[in-house]
């Protein structure tokens, strides 16, 4: 920054943009003449107000679609205390829940590959697609009568869902800067808490309709919660906004702003055709494995944890009434939404670290999970519930974004987000299986060797994220050393363009 305040770059005269790549096209990249670039010069308040801007062009409505997809994938859960495995005589409710993990790992690469291929103006035509594609099947759930209706609309909920998550994280990416994007990330991935909170909110109310003209509460949850996510939908093809340098809420002005900041920061702006060199430079990049297991490792205590809480609530006090196991399970997703957001905030303002925060969220959770089994009371059981929660979502917020604080090139990270979230899906498919109640058995007793099971996963993830940690630190230390050495040869290091020469990851 400039002794005045303001910060200036000649790489850019205009948002041009390249359909053919998803990406801004700068002056810079078409001339080496920097006399012939006009100047950008813009101080601290002007982005903020711009990042405000961009922060309500976003946040709203693509934090609605993952809520929606979080409640549609996971009010399985309210309807089974409602009584839908005895209405439907559904044999293998684990394998119910665990097919739809089968289908996100399948379909999560694909469709994210199909999110960079045909998103030339904007992702909103794809994400609206999905969206409202995984609403009318959630609504589908409501008509089955048997086990075998329900399997397959669990598979096929599980592929409409798949791209949405890794899309919105990647979208994020062309808007905000590498440091910018883990509060983001968590602020929406927070809406998974907050799924939690509204679907036993709805729950609660929906349920109260059992026997009106003839049908079962559970179903009154799917069918109306799934046409309200498929009209989501249909507003999301207009409300997401088109890529920057086509946004229509933008000035020309802010545009240029845009094209600044992230030209300095990542490869964002860059030009980047859709080639298959790149997904398999991304397949053989050893990081990009090692966020998948990280996520292995979470997304097991994630998943069991929001598909089960009712059923854990309903086994900590048998005398509890299944409405209030479902106004009971609020609470705890009330209180991981806010932590998720004050432990993001503090991550990227102040710590600037993203791994002690993954590693001790991680421990958090399995201190809930040891309070949850060795807890002789209700109160200490349900506060264990808190406990859990808040460790479980605080540490899921930050490992979900740090691939796409670290993953350089547009195609490879579009393809470690969605590897990560195949290889952490795929412990959902198991942990849904460890989760099962023998018939006439009370849940709490026979979830105990279950939530050991989570404890060990959790340990493997946080086994994973020290691994990424000491990785990441290394190369940085090195990345210091080569620096350090070139100024000592006197040779100008410009850090504004540094990052093209030597990618410093986030710890």
């Amino acid at each position: 920054m400039s002794d005045d305040g303001k910060r200036a770059d000649p790489s850019v005269e205009d948002g041009s943009f390249d359909p053919t790549s998803h990406a801004f096209a700068t002056k810079e990249a078409a001339s080496s003449d920097a006399s012939n670039v006009d100047v950008v010069v813009y101080d601290a308040a002007e982005e903020k107000r711009l990042l405000r801007k961009i922060d309500w062009l976003l946040l709203p409505i693509l934090t609605s679609l993952y809520l929606l997809s979080f409640l549609d994938r996971s009010n399985i859960g309210n309807a089974k205390i409602e009584g839908i495995v005895d209405d439907i005589r559904l044999r293998d409710y684990p394998t119910a829940t665990s097919l739809f993990f089968v289908g996100y790992v399948v379909f999560e690469v694909p469709a994210n590959l199909l999110l960079k291929r045909y998103s030339i103006d904007g992702p909103a035509a794809v994400l609206a697609i999905w969206t409202f594609l995984f609403g009318i099947v959630s609504m589908c759930q409501g008509f089955v009568r048997t086990t075998a209706e329900m399997y397959v609309v669990r598979l096929l909920l599980g592929a409409t869902e798949a791209g949405l998550f890794p899309g919105i994280v990647w979208t994020f990416s062309f808007w905000y800067r590498r440091d910018e994007r883990v509060l983001r990330v968590s602020l929406f991935f927070g809406a998974a808490a907050a799924a939690g909170s509204l679907g036993g909110i709805l729950a609660f109310g929906l349920t109260r309709m059992d026997g009106l003209l003839g049908h079962h509460g559970w179903q009154y949850l799917f069918w109306i919660e799934g046409a309200f996510t498929a009209l989501v939908g249909i507003l999301a093809w207009f409300l997401i906004p088109k890529w920057p340098a086509h946004a229509r809420a933008l000035t020309q002005r802010e545009r240029e702003v845009i094209v600044h900041r992230l030209s300095r920061d990542s490869d964002a702006t860059d030009t980047e055709k859709f080639e298959w060199s790149a997904v398999k430079l991304a397949l053989k990049d050893p990081h990009v494995y090692l966020y998948a297991l990280l996520f292995h490792g979470f997304a097991f205590a994630l998943y069991t944890y929001s598909l089960s809480l009712p059923s854990i609530i309903a086994g900590i006090d048998p005398t509890f009434k299944p409405w209030q196991s479902q106004l009971l399970t609020i609470p705890p997703y009330a209180f991981a939404f806010i932590y998720v957001i004050t432990t993001a905030w503090v991550s990227q303002k102040y710590v600037k670290r993203r791994a002690p925060f993954i590693i001790g969220n991680g421990f958090l959770a399995i201190l809930g999970y040891i309070v949850l089994i060795t807890s002789p009371t209700v109160a200490g059981k349900y506060t264990a519930t808190f406990i859990a929660a808040a460790g479980i979502y605080g540490a899921n917020g930050l490992l979900l974004a740090w691939p796409s604080e670290n993953v350089q090139g547009q195609l490879r990270r579009a393809v470690s987000l969605a590897f990560q979230i195949s290889g952490g899906n795929c412990a959902s498919i198991i942990g849904t299986q460890l989760y099962r109640i023998p018939l006439g058995t009370i849940p709490n007793k026979s979830y105990r060797i279950s939530h050991i099971f989570t404890i060990i996963w959790l340990l493997f993830g946080i086994s994973a994220a020290s691994a990424l940690w000491i990785l990441l630190a290394r190369h940085n230390r090195r990345l210091d050393e080569r620096i350090a050495e070139r100024r000592e040869r006197g040779q100008v290091v410009d850090e504004s363009k540094a990052w093209r020469e030597e990618w410093r990851y986030q710890t």
